[in-house]
């Protein structure tokens, strides 16, 4: 095929950012200064490109990441940028881990008041899990209260990273004009009369001269071991070439060890062209990440019944090359009301067209691709071909989800998928007549193919249709979405907290499966041994079973049986978690053992065991910041532990105090209203989830008898 851009020159990277960092107001500007629009959207406006909903104009957040494609020409080359703008709110983290899961770089915006904030921490370690590199853009310099140096400093200490700035700015403040890139040494003085469009190169103002100095020093020692021209020459005390300097920090952020800091001020059009030539210079193409890894089919299917880890013999490299044979991984499913529904892909190898035949390893089925589009936000542009290194959307596919993998059936291959978060909030809905029934059901079902972090579920003792997610934020946006996009009416009650169970002591259960009715019968028999797992590690299962007694081609579906039970919980209902379950002896028939049979085996004997192993409940604690003006600080923190909250740290930001606390979710229902109360409005305050940890017996005993339960 025949590319518009060698794959050495395309940057698919992320925008990330806690909430109200500027993210949106930065990519707005990017889209802006590469020519992709003509005029600029501000998101207090309601304009901004990328924040296309309703809801998200409204309120002024994002609550879907958008994606979008840019060219940027550095040293005479043209660059394709493609974007993806994420949501900064923890309610929609799902949208974050989704797009880092298919992403090669990303910038991290931080505000430079703030600096290193809740969401921050969470989307870093997102960009952790998945080693995407980073250049960090240090925003709203403009802002009273901005530093430079400090926010460098907590990212160092609270993100555990090196930040290496690239840049200073000149002039903080309301004084903020402009910046000094360090491996050049110029200034760069940002036209106001052009929206910023143009600036100036000139020297280094004289009275930041020495300051310039000692920072190239430290970016220079930051990254001499990336170079050995640029080592002799520190060791030496001689200057380096600027090409090599950029050079060496390039590698230095590809391999994940350090962060090249940048600085400007998005909303006041300074520093965003310096910010672009860095995502050039310092973050990966697809041929510069390391090589992807994919399961065979053969070996996925050997091992989703052994449940064993892959061997280096299961594994194929996927070549980021066009010619190699397709493979794609399904990010994100969006309903288009004028096209219907659209998949996005990442394209790591390979090419497709329209009409393409392809073989979804996920689901063990195949799909035709319809057209293909590259987006610009909810815009459409179609394309001829796609080809490895490309981020498209496809129109219709019918089986296709979330995390699914498409490729050539005759290279079939399953790569990693994407972990989706547990709902921690849940409420019921019905709907308000018969006629809003089915349009309910379908609507749910469509949302909850969007949101993977969005579940429905039947309440078993009620019958009610229950819906959890992230945060009450969430929910009330699907609420709204049910309302506006779907007309259907319904009723939603109060928001409760999900909780979990667990044990608290380890505990041996033996349980048979025995039916003979004429024939070959069903005979299942399992001695397993369950003891408390570290908090966050889930259901984990071991077989040390020997001989005779369980057959391995039996162990897979024992395992299956204990997951089963797992979901279904056995003290109210909620999900058991945190628990090791070993299976250690049993028995089997020649004739009459089936999978079917030890699964429900695995399920009794899992059941009965947590009952005799002093189980409890789990309750979602969330970590909680709240940025309030000195006077109401006393207010504040008693608030905090009147709701159980537990006081982390108190910090001096300036003029304001901030607290961190953890506190439990079921007491923060309503804290926003609370808050603006005893502060009158001047108080802020974000959340995310922390971890789950044991619910008070008195409190647990509360739940038990609202669910008409036993008491643990």
């Amino acid at each position: 095929m025949s590319r518009q851009f060698s794959i050495s020159l395309v940057r698919n990277i992320g925008i990330m950012a806690h909430i109200d960092a500027g993210k949106t107001t930065t990519t707005e500007r990017i889209l802006y200064y590469t020519g992709r629009t003509h005029h600029i959207g501000e998101v207090q406006d309601g304009a901004a490109t990328m924040d296309w909903m309703e809801q998200e104009q409204e309120r002024g957040i994002t609550i879907t990441s958008a994606a979008t494609t840019c060219a940027w020409v550095r040293n005479t080359k043209e660059h394709r940028i493609n974007i993806i703008d994420t949501p900064g709110h923890v309610d929609f983290t799902i949208e974050v881990e989704r797009s880092l899961r298919v992403l090669d770089g990303a910038v991290a915006v931080f505000c430079g008041v703030g600096g290193v904030e809740p969401q921050s921490e969470t989307v870093w370690r997102q960009a952790d899990k998945y080693g995407v590199p980073r250049i960090a853009f240090v925003n709203k310099m403009d802002r009273v209260g901005a530093d430079f140096e400090a926010v460098i400093e907590q990212i160092s200490s609270r993100l555990g990273c090196h930040p290496v700035a690239i840049q200073i700015p000149i002039g903080v403040e309301e004084e903020f004009r402009g910046v000094i890139d360090l491996i050049e040494m110029k200034a760069l003085i940002f036209d106001d009369d052009t929206l910023g469009a143009t600036y100036s190169v000139v020297d280094v103002p004289e009275e930041l001269e020495l300051e310039a100095i000692a920072w190239r020093e430290r970016l220079v020692e930051a990254v001499a071991d990336k170079d050995e021209g640029v080592l002799s020459n520190f060791l030496d005390g001689r200057e380096s070439e600027p090409a090599a300097l950029r050079l060496a920090v390039r590698r230095g952020c590809c391999d994940l060890e350090l962060v090249p800091v940048t600085c400007g001020a998005a909303f006041r059009n300074k520093g965003i062209q310096p910010l672009l030539d860095a995502v050039v210079d310092f973050l990966p193409s697809p041929v510069d990440i390391p090589p992807l890894m994919a399961v065979t089919r053969e070996a996925a299917d050997r091992l989703e019944v052994n449940g064993e880890e892959p061997s280096k013999s299961d594994l194929v490299q996927i070549a980021p090359e066009d010619d190699a044979p397709f493979c794609a991984l399904a990010f994100k499913v969006m309903v288009d009301p004028q096209v219907g529904q659209l998949t996005y892909f990442r394209v790591y190898s390979g090419s497709a067209t329209s009409g393409q035949q392809f073989y979804n390893t996920t689901k063990r089925r195949k799909e035709r691709f319809g057209r293909l589009l590259q987006m610009h936000a909810n815009k459409r542009e179609d394309l001829q071909e796609a080809a490895a290194g490309d981020i498209i959307a496809v129109l219709g596919l019918k089986d296709t989800g979330t995390g699914d993998t498409l490729c050539d059936e005759a290279r079939s291959v399953i790569l990693e998928s994407i972990t989706f978060p547990e709902p921690v909030i849940s409420m019921a809905i019905e709907a308000v007549s018969d006629e809003d029934q089915d349009r309910l059901k379908f609507a749910l079902g469509r949302l909850a193919s969007e949101d993977p972090s969005f579940v429905i579920s039947t309440d078993h003792d009620t019958g009610q249709t229950v819906i959890g997610g992230m945060g009450e934020l969430h929910l009330e946006i699907i609420a709204s979405r049910l309302r506006r996009e779907f007309q259907v009416n319904a009723r939603i009650a109060k928001p409760q907290v999900t909780y979990r169970e667990t044990i608290t002591k380890p505990t041996e259960a033996e349980a048979r499966f025995v039916r003979q009715s004429g024939g070959r019968g069903q005979y299942g028999h399992v001695k397993l041994r369950l003891r408390p797992n570290t908090r966050g590690a889930g259901i984990t299962f071991e077989s040390t079973a020997i001989g005779g007694t369980v057959p391995r081609e039996f162990w897979g579906a024992v395992e299956k049986g204990v997951r089963a039970a797992a979901e279904s919980g056995v003290v109210v209902g909620y999900r058991a978690v945190d628990i090791h379950v070993e299976l250690y002896d049993g028995s089997f028939h020649e004739v009459d053992s089936s999978e079917a049979a030890f699964q429900v085996a695995g399920s009794i004997g899992f059941k009965e065991g947590c009952a005799k192993a002093s189980p409890i409940l789990l309750e979602p604690v969330f970590e909680v910041e709240v940025v309030t003006p000195a006077a109401y600080i006393g207010d504040v923190i008693g608030d905090i532990n009147s709701r159980r909250g537990r006081i982390q740290k108190l910090e001096l930001r300036r003029a304001v105090q901030v607290v961190r606390a953890h506190v439990p979710l079921a007491a923060m229902f309503g804290y926003a209203t609370d808050l603006r109360s005893m502060t009158q409005g001047r108080a802020t305050f974000s959340m995310q989830f922390n971890r789950y940890e044991s619910l008070p017996k008195t409190l647990a005993d509360d739940v038990m008898e609202r669910y008409g339960s036993a008491a643990v």
